[in-house]
């Protein structure tokens, strides 16, 4: 390793001397020199000075001439003795066989090819190299994953057995198992279609102190509802609800699709309820899942003639609105249709109308406190608080302006007085800029500087610090503030997705102002009127959004279900 000095004239060195106590200040400013002072712990710096580093200088010349090397110049740090075992050890792991087992098998997994990765674990074993969990694991996942064509040759069944060797082959090697070892014989289980084994190894990890993710269940439970053992699946679903782990769009599809077969009409009842409050607009297959329900011959039959409408109404109220909770109401073949609707939240189809339910102030409180935990855990801490300080001085605001977002350089003619329209009281909103964006780039221009300056003069402008993501502060300002976000941001980042699937889609979509380009610049798209949300009114109807359409460039598709009429 070469370290390499620069040549500091006369003058460099004095001019250096007024901003460091000492000229070997320079050395302690060099991160080549804070690197060598971490990894060495002996270091000697002869003091630097004009005479030495003249270029005409005899040892100037002579240090040149040896360029320095980190064993040979005096003027630089020295090794300390143990450096060159610390060197030895990092080499001797890097090339230890069994690290280059780890590295093979990760390219075997890469590449997907468990023909490679049983041959480097044949060979580790013939010269007794020790395999580790993470050597299993990697070989397990290898095992579990199907492969085109395997199933014709009779390939899948020795893949699946050579997986169930090498974990016994896990255990008499003593190797302790880990959530992703269990997961992944619970699929060799399930793609042996048992899932009574994939649950008892579930049920396993807790004696292993292992607690069980929401992948550790999908085998059995995909196995059981595969098979129509609606009742086994029920018990896994029970299991997870017990070790707390809450159930996604794609296991809640299962069960209702299991329920629907076994004509379970309780159980479908209650996983379109828990759609509701775990997904809310649905996918394609989930939307398909339903209507085939609401076609069946059993939906048909299954509800109540008559009613307690004054139960159904207080079901409504204390639910917040757009549910009832109590069951199947009516009687009869039920109109299936995809549908849209309009401005207001009428059904084009049935004609009623949607409704908004309302977000417990309570909530949002505690949903900016928890924002404002996890920003201070993600940005610099000082930053943040900073930020809260300086909203509580300017704040509240009725708007809040995603202005990355926005953008400065828009080609479309945008005036941010349109956003004062937005605002009962046509008050500035407050628009959250990056530092590099209010002082470099678009904002030098002319037009845009004058604009910056207006709204820094009002407290409608807050640049973040360098280093910092924007999107905290603009999210924390409009949460705390109980206002509109303007952003055209889909929200659905790493970032976002640290905020949950339970508050926080609730509060973006009644929130959030999306921006559209027209002809005559940029159009405001103010939220709807009704919550994006399957609803089941008082008349025991339901509707039901999906994720195609976007209500911006398309409309939004919903399945509409109700009882079709005697004479129909």
């Amino acid at each position: 390793m070469l370290f390499r000095a620069a040549y500091l004239s006369p003058k460099t060195s004095l001019l250096l001397s007024f901003f460091c106590k000492s000229p070997n200040a320079l050395f302690f400013h060099s991160k080549r020199f804070n690197y060598i002072w971490r990894n060495y712990t002996s270091v000697t710096i002869n003091k630097c000075n004009a005479n030495i580093n003249h270029p005409k200088s005899p040892s100037f010349m002579a240090r040149k001439a040896t360029h320095f090397s980190t064993t040979s110049a005096e003027a630089l740090p020295q090794r300390s003795p143990d450096s060159g075992t610390r060197k030895s050890r990092k080499k001797a792991r890097r090339e230890s066989p069994e690290m280059i087992l780890r590295v093979n098998l990760d390219q075997c997994s890469s590449n997907g090819d468990l023909a490679k990765a049983l041959s480097l674990y044949n060979e580790a074993r013939a010269n007794n190299v020790q395999l580790n969990v993470y050597h299993y694991n990697v070989l397990l996942y290898l095992c579990s994953q199907n492969s085109e064509g395997s199933e014709e040759d009779g390939g899948d069944l020795v893949r699946l057995d050579k997986g169930f060797e090498i974990f016994k082959q896990m255990g008499i090697d003593k190797v302790e198992p880990n959530e992703a070892t269990f997961t992944n014989v619970s699929r060799l289980a399930a793609a042996k279609e048992d899932p009574s084994l994939a649950f008892d190894l579930v049920k396993q990890m807790k004696d292993h102190g292992i607690v069980p993710k929401l992948r550790s269940y999908g085998p059995a439970l995909f196995g059981f509802c595969k098979k129509g053992m609606a009742d086994e699946a029920y018990e896994v679903d029970s299991h997870m609800v017990d070790n707390g782990i809450i159930a996604e769009e794609t296991e809640l599809c299962a069960l209702l699709r299991v329920s629907s077969e076994v004509k379970r009409e309780g159980k479908v009842y209650e996983m379109m309820h828990r759609l509701r409050t775990t997904v809310r607009q649905v996918s394609e297959e989930t939307a398909a899942t339903m209507e085939d329900w609401f076609r069946s011959r059993r939906a048909a039959e299954v509800g109540a003639e008559k009613w307690d409408v004054a139960k159904v109404k207080k079901g409504v109220l204390e639910g917040g609105g757009g549910w009832h909770g109590q069951g199947w109401l009516g009687k009869g073949n039920w109109r299936v249709v995809r549908t849209r609707m309009d401005e207001t939240g009428v059904c084009q189809s049935c004609g009623e109308k949607l409704v908004c339910i309302d977000i417990d102030p309570e909530e949002t409180d505690n949903f900016a406190k928890s924002l404002a935990k996890l920003a201070c855990e993600k940005e610099a801490r000082t930053n943040f608080v900073k930020f809260q300080e300086w909203l509580q001085r300017h704040g509240p605001f009725e708007a809040v302006v995603d202005g990355a977002n926005l953008g400065l350089a828009n080609q479309h003619k945008f005036s941010f007085a349109q956003l004062r329209q937005i605002s009962p009281s046509k008050k500035l909103p407050l628009v959250v800029l990056h530092q590099s964006r209010v002082t470099g780039g678009p904002a030098q221009h002319p037009n845009n500087k004058k604009l910056l300056e207006s709204w820094k003069k009002a407290g409608a402008l807050y640049s973040t610090p360098q280093g910092s993501n924007d999107d905290w502060y603009w999210l924390y300002a409009a949460v705390s503030s109980k206002c509109l976000l303007v952003t055209n941001d889909e929200m659905r980042d790493h970032l976002f997705n640290l905020l949950g699937n339970s508050f926080f889609p609730r509060w973006k979509e009644k929130h959030q102002v999306r921006l559209k380009p027209s002809d005559y610049g940029l159009t405001l798209h103010m939220p709807p009127p009704y919550s994006l949300v399957i609803q089941e009114s008082e008349r025991g109807s339901w509707h039901i959004p999906t994720v195609t359409g976007d209500d911006l460039e398309t409309p939004k598709q919903w399945v509409c279900a109700t009882r079709t009429r005697p004479h129909e």
